[in-house]
């Protein structure tokens, strides 16, 4: 099929998540703008499975890679703007750019700020921290169909939940529109470097991670105030589990923040999706909760190697 991006086989994807594991994609596709987008949808077999990633910042590919198209969206879909107390952002637009670009605007959108991946993950998974997500600012995003239309989707049509909303699969977010509150530049400016600073206080920040692994029992996220509580977050109940620095191979649950899943010692996709399945187990015997994933895990297993009789 004719593309202006680019089309390859057999591409590895561990270089392009943030755990750096995975196997490869049986094709991924860059396109070149949302044109080139509609374009290869609409003409590719309905049949073959598309999967569209961001920067992979909350991903975990297993080791036998995945089949059909793994989308991957670029510099045709990072343009950000900002006019009339909105800000339009393409989905490839990281939400630490967004956040900066907004405030040096006056606009306040500082909870993206530490939130990592880029626009159209975010929209997808109702991002969001410090009381605040992507619900309570979305006007619309845009996306483009698997038949290659291009749609406009109110927050009405996303249902947005707790990291959710209900895309389609094969479903991809082009961009989005925010309304965002009028605030001082410096002021906002001075709240990101605060949030910053509490990330990395608390966060294993230099270490490969996925960011969290577990949404919150709570069902909401952390608020960063002095009164947020604590009984129901996932790092909680990792730890009464005794599940803090827990490890298998080079996997392990961080211990500075024992919701961080860590790639600590080239860890396989199996060793860091098992371990997260071993703190699970844990947690339910010892606190009957059933952590949900908040990383995505996709694809499949490598191939079992073949025995010797």
């Amino acid at each position: 099929m004719e593309v202006r991006g680019t089309l390859q086989a057999n591409q590895p994807l561990d270089r392009l998540t943030w755990l750096r594991v995975g196997g490869p994609a049986e094709w991924l596709f860059q396109p070149a703008d949302r044109d080139d987008l509609c374009h290869f949808l609409s003409r590719l077999d309905p049949a073959i499975a598309v999967f569209p990633i961001g920067v992979g910042s909350n991903l975990i590919v297993r080791d036998g890679g995945i089949r059909g198209v793994v989308i991957r969206l670029g510099r045709g879909f990072n343009d950000i703007a900002c006019s009339g107390g909105v800000v339009t952002a393409g989905a490839a637009a990281l939400d630490a750019h967004v956040a900066r670009r907004a405030a040096s605007a006056g606009l306040d959108l500082t909870f993206l700020r530490t939130i990592p991946g880029a626009i159209g993950g975010a929209v997808r998974m109702n991002a969001g921290c410090y009381g605040s997500y992507i619900a309570d600012h979305l006007i619309d995003a845009e996306a483009v169909t698997r038949g290659g239309d291009i749609v406009r989707l109110t927050p009405d049509a996303l249902d947005f939940r707790y990291r959710h909303t209900a895309l389609p699969p094969g479903w991809v977010v082009t961009g989005a529109r925010f309304r965002a509150a009028p605030g001082d530049p410096d002021a906002l400016a001075r709240r990101m470097d605060e949030q910053i600073a509490r990330r990395d206080a608390s966060q294993p920040t230099r270490e490969r991670s996925a960011g969290s692994t577990f949404r919150n029992p709570a069902g909401f996220s952390s608020t960063g105030r002095d009164d947020d509580t604590h009984e129901l977050k996932a790092w909680k109940v990792i730890d009464d589990a005794g599940m803090r620095g827990a490890r298998l191979g080079g996997a392990q649950m961080s211990e500075k923040h024992s919701n961080f899943l860590l790639n600590a010692d080239n860890a396989t996709a199996a060793e860091l999706e098992g371990l997260g399945e071993l703190v699970r187990k844990n947690v339910y015997r010892n606190s009957g909760i059933e952590l949900e994933w908040e990383i995505m895990r996709v694809g499949e297993p490598a191939p079992e190697s073949g025995r010797e009789n």
